[in-house]
């Protein structure tokens, strides 16, 4: 096959035809318009870049439409070729999204955007939302805004910082009643709530969770609770090893309990094991860190308490 085929193929055939005739399915809550989830199974693929990239979240695979043929199918490039060509024509289904696509304003940075939101304050859409329907206790709400980290999105939604070494924010985490997403050209690095100095390091896989976990542990005075923000970025990489490196640090993988989240412990603990810091996996009793909060308020309820019990207080250390 000429090179000038192979690159009208890889322009014609989107990487989510591939995976739908494969049987996998758009996980839209878990999706976002730059990076669309597919799930057949326990497998997971993410669809890039204008659904001409993908990678695999539970490995290191990733590549154009023709590396994700001989992925899924163990095929060498001629068969894959030829499968793709099958292809041309067929129009996968696309999302359907609950929030209209914005414009970028190019004029406008990330920092500049940042300031120009409104902090939640008690009893505003965002204050309502963390408070009710995630369950977050107005302590950590306002432990969270005297740092900086939150602010007022669109339609009562959550905005979350991302912030690197020197406190810039660099992108935020979006979350809302009916959406969720990351800033318009803003980067993940990470989302840092708690004492900047800590040694023990909580890496969890979304704002709501860092700070649900620190509801959960009573807000401990030596613990940073990090969010990845969903993904892997390499500079969100870079920052837990830079955290990793400090003297006497213990990284806590705090991740989903699910597959996914099984592999992103692995990598927390390969970093933990490079920069001879100590290491420690730390799940959820439900899937998640928020669910495991929920679920603790709902017990609250239902036993007429007047304090928060712990769904899975999780051992000092």
């Amino acid at each position: 096959m000429e090179k000038k085929d192979i690159e009208e193929l890889r322009s014609r055939v989107p990487c989510a035809a591939v995976l739908q005739k494969a049987g996998f399915a758009i996980d839209l809550k878990e999706s976002t318009r730059k990076a669309v989830k597919y799930r057949r199974g326990d497998e997971i693929v993410i669809v890039i870049y204008d659904v001409k990239g993908w990678f695999d979240a539970r490995s290191e695979a990733k590549g154009d439409v023709f590396s994700l043929v001989m992925h899924l199918a163990s095929i060498d490039f001629a068969e894959a070729a030829q499968r793709v060509s099958d292809l041309v024509g067929f129009v996968p289904s696309e999302p359907v999204w609950t929030r209209p696509a914005r414009e970028r304003d190019t004029d406008v940075g990330i920092p500049d955007r940042w300031r120009a939101r409104r902090k939640p304050w008690p009893e505003s859409m965002t204050w309502r939302y963390l408070r009710d329907e995630r369950g977050l206790p107005e302590s950590v709400i306002r432990a969270a805004i005297q740092q900086d980290r939150l602010r007022e999105g669109p339609r009562g939604s959550m905005w979350a910082a991302h912030v690197d070494e020197t406190g810039a924010v660099t992108g935020w985490e979006e979350r809302g009643p009916e959406w969720r997403g990351f800033a318009t050209g803003g980067g993940k690095v990470l989302f840092r709530l708690g004492p900047i100095a800590a040694r023990r390091l909580c890496v969890t896989e979304a704002a709501i969770d860092a700070m649900s976990l620190f509801a959960i542990e009573s807000q401990r005075s030596d613990s940073l609770y990090l969010s990845t923000g969903g993904g892997w970025a390499p500079a969100t990489e870079a920052a837990i090893r830079v955290l990793a490196s400090r003297p006497g640090a213990l990284l806590v993988a705090a991740t989903d309990n699910n597959v996914q989240g099984e592999v992103y412990a692995e990598r927390i603990a390969t970093i933990a094991a490079a920069a001879a810091a100590d290491y420690r996996r730390q799940k959820p009793a439900q899937e998640d860190w928020n669910e495991d909060l929920r679920a603790s308020k709902r017990r609250e309820r239902e036993s007429g308490g007047n304090r928060l019990p712990h769904a899975r207080r999780p051992r000092q250390g």
